[in-house]
Formats: C-alpha cells, sequence, structure tokens
C-alpha cells in the first residue's frame, strides 16, 4: 500500500503571519540590492596596473601575476620583440608562394627581425606587395639590381627564395655585396656548388644559413629530446614519409635544370634531414629504388617517387619514402626499445601532433604531448638574427646542407645501379651544426 499525505488546510491568521514574513524578508533584500547599487555608483571604476616584473635587460620577458593553477597548461613567457630599429633588416629575393604565403607575413610576427627589401622580376607584383608592406619605392629592386643591395645599409641579410638553380648564383653575388644569407632547401642543384657557395660566404666573411624550419619546430625539437634521454631506450628504427600531389608540369619544380631532381630534393629532403637531426647521427649507407610514370607529362624531367633505406654505424634502419603524385601525408615514427614515438604532420607548416606509447603491465599506454605552437619561420629567421647580433654560428649553417646533397646523389645513385652506396662522410652530426639555439 502507498501511504497517502494529505495537505492539511492553513488558517487564514497563519497566511498573513507568513505573508508578512516574507514581505518583510523581500524588502531587506531590495534595500541591500539597492545598498549596492547605490554603493557602486558612488565609487566609479579606476584603472590599475596588474602586478609584474620588469627585467631590466630587453631580451628578458616581464612576468605578470599568477592567475593559472598548476593543473593546466601554462602559458609561455610574453613576447620581448626588440625596438624595430634594432631588428635585423631581411631582403626578400622572389615572390612566388612561400615569399607571398608564408615567409613576408612570418617577418611581422618577428622578435628580431623585419622586411627591409624586395626583389623580384615582377615590378606590378612588387610594387603591389610593397604597398602591403610598407616599403619605400627605393626598397625594392630587379634581379638586374639584385647587387646594388650592397649600398641599402637597412638591409643584413638576403633571403634566396628562388627555384633551386638559382641558388648559387644569388647567394654568391649576395655575399660579394657583403650581406648576410639565408638561403631556402635544398642549398642547391649540387654538392660541389654547395662547397663554391660555402666558399665564397668564407671569404666575404658573412654567414650562411640553410632554412631548415622543422629543426626549429617545438614537437620535433622535444621528439629529439626524449630521444637524447633514451626515455624509450635505444633507437631501433625509423618509418618516414613525405608524400603530396603536384598538377602542374610547367612550374618550375617539374624542370631538371631549376629543381636539380624531382620529388627528393623538394620534399623527400625533409625525411633525410629531420631524420638526422633528430638521431644525431649521419647514415654511412644508403639503398634506393626511384620511379616515374610512363607519359605522365609532370616527370618528363624529374622523378616521381623516391624510396630509400639509410643504415647508421649504431645499427638503426630508416625507411623514408617520397612521392609527388599521392594525397599529402607527412609523418614519421621512431620505433625504440621501450615503445614508440609518431609525429603527424611533421614536416608541414603548422599542425603537429606528437604521440607516444609504451607498454604497462597488460596494458598499453598512448600519450599525445600538447606543445603550443609557432610560426616555423618566423622562428628560423629569429635564430638567424640572434645569430648576426650576436656573432655566432647558425644551427643549420652551408655545411648542414652540403651533407643533405652528398647523401642525396648517392640515394640517386644508388637507385640508378641497383645497388647500396657508402656515404664517406668525416664529420659527425654535431660538427655539421652550430650552437643550440635559443627559442624562446
Amino acid at each position: 500500500m502507498r501511504e497517502q499525505v494529505q495537505a492539511q488546510p492553513i488558517s487564514r491568521k497563519s497566511f498573513l503571519t507568513l505573508t508578512g514574513r516574507y514581505a518583510a524578508i523581500g524588502a531587506m533584500s531590495g534595500l541591500a540590492i539597492q545598498s549596492t547599487e547605490n554603493a557602486l555608483a558612488q565609487t566609479p571604476l579606476k584603472a590599475t596596473s596588474p602586478p609584474a616584473r620588469v627585467p631590466a635587460k630587453p631580451e628578458d620577458p616581464i612576468v605578470l601575476e599568477k592567475w593559472k593553477s598548476e593543473y593546466d597548461q601554462q602559458s609561455a613567457p610574453t613576447p620581448t620583440p626588440l625596438p624595430p630599429d634594432q631588428r635585423v633588416g631581411y631582403a626578400v629575393v622572389g615572390l612566388g608562394h612561400l615569399s607571398l604565403e608564408e615567409i613576408l607575413p612570418a617577418l611581422g610576427t618577428c622578435k628580431k627581425s623585419k622586411l627591409a627589401a624586395l626583389v623580384s622580376g615582377s615590378p606590378e607584383k612588387m610594387k603591389k606587395v610593397a604597398a602591403q608592406y610598407g616599403l619605400k619605392t627605393e626598397s625594392c629592386y630587379s634581379y638586374e639590381t639584385y647587387d646594388q643591395l650592397k649600398d641599402n645599409k637597412e638591409v643584413d641579410v638576403i633571403y634566396i627564395v628562388l627555384p633551386n638553380g638559382l641558388h648559387k648564383e644569388y647567394v654568391i653575388r649576395g655575399a660579394r655585396a657583403g650581406k648576410h644569407i639565408l638561403c631556402e632547401k635544398p642549398m642547391a642543384n649540387t654538392a660541389e656548388e654547395c662547397k663554391e657557395m660555402i666558399a665564397a660566404c668564407n671569404k666575404a666573411n658573412v654567414k650562411l644559413m640553410v632554412a631548415y624550419r622543422i629543426q626549429y619546430q617545438p614537437h620535433n625539437r622535444k621528439l629529439r629530446e626524449i630521444l637524447q634521454k633514451k626515455e624509450f631506450g635505444e633507437v631501433k628504427m625509423v618509418e618516414a614519409s613525405n608524400c603530396q600531389s603536384t598538377a602542374n608540369p610547367d612550374h618550375w619544380r617539374h624542370k631538371l635544370k631549376l629543381a636539380g631532381g624531382g620529388v627528393l630534393p623538394d620534399i623527400g629532403i625533409y625525411c633525410l634531414n629531420t631524420t638526422r637531426f633528430i638521431l644525431g647521427e649521419e647514415p654511412t649507407e644508403v639503398f634506393a629504388y626511384q620511379y616515374s610514370t610512363p607519359g605522365n607529362p609532370l616527370f618528363t624531367e624529374v622523378e616521381e617517387v623516391v624510396s630509400w633505406q639509410m643504415r647508421f654505424s649504431n645499427g638503426i634502419i630508416a625507411n623514408c619514402t617520397t612521392h609527388y603524385n599521392v594525397h599529402e601525408s607527412r609523418h614519421y615514427r621512431v620505433l625504440c626499445e621501450k615503445g614508440w614515438l609518431n609525429m603527424d604532420k611533421a614536416y608541414a607548416y603548422k599542425g603537429q601532433k606528437l604521440s607516444q606509447a609504451k607498454a604497462d603491465g597488460r596494458m598499453e599506454l598512448q600519450q599525445d604531448i600538447g606543445l603550443a605552437e609557432t610560426n616555423q619561420f618566423a622562428t628560423e629567421m629569429d635564430h638567424f638574427s640572434d645569430c648576426i647580433i650576436n656573432n655566432k654560428k647558425p644551427f643549420t649553417p652551408g655545411e648542414e646542407g652540403l651533407q643533405d646533397h652528398i647523401i642525396m646523389e648517392a640515394i640517386y645513385k644508388s637507385a640508378r645501379d641497383g645497388k647500396p652506396v657508402k656515404i664517406n662522410s668525416s664529420q659527425t652530426n654535431a660538427a655539421l651544426h652550430g650552437p643550440e639555439p635559443e627559442l624562446g
């Protein structure tokens, strides 16, 4: 049976008593609200600065009061841009996709670098870009007037963003103009050209850096740090792949003289260079295969796909693949004794995702490592600017670019001959780099 409860009738006297009490409470609440409103009206808001520690050195960040708990991801230090007149001035040579879409916007976010000049073969395009970025007419140069950059005191660095086959000429001419050189990868078309570029910069006493942006990117640097600490034991194998789809047979990337090769020097070099970077080792032997689809106009001069293995003296094997005719895919995985580390979108301009896995009894623990992204182009330019300001050797100098060309030439030779090719290199990986970059 259910127990039924009947409401008891309330007397008129009790009702009036309760009503009076609620009315009194309401009146008191109203008075409190009115009192608060009056107090706010009589106390005007006043802007005050929150507590902060302001260091004397311009390169040290302002430290604001703490507001996040330790259980949330902490914010990065506050930005510390140099005053504009103290930043290193860059002349960007070539106004193609990379310059317009990435490099010029990145200069606007730099802390130690700024845009100082443009060089282009298209006066109409350069006029529009100069207006967009506030450059004076006299800071715009053609390829014919390129050498006049030597007279522009606002230009400290020339950033070569031209087809690969033109790198050697414009690096050497830029060095003769007395300017430091930042050159896009691949450094040139051949290892011999790289040697000439290094010699020209040394003779002119200017710095030369190759724009290996991956080596300054936080996710890739974090993975390298984990390997150095051997948190997963010894590395045994690397699987790396960088692929994309191309569509224009008239683009310079498909012309052998301008590109120096096909998919390997353009995007395959990321698998090669990043693997060397994260391992801190140099390969001793390569074995390769390449192929191009017969009749495809994209690949009449350059190769479509290259697959190769690199063997290192400590027994590590790296399997690398690069393709010009498949849907975009950019990733690598490092297989270790006690687990693996995986980098998705590894070679892209943004969106890197680092994950790791290891066993724990009957479980496998997989973890994503979240890191704040940085603009890769701004980071590498600011590193080079820091090297100029403080007279340091760049982390990725010309010698680093030369080493990649030595290995790529061995890969091509192996693909042609159908057998392994030894890499004769007397330099260690560490000897090919400058001091570790100080990245904010």
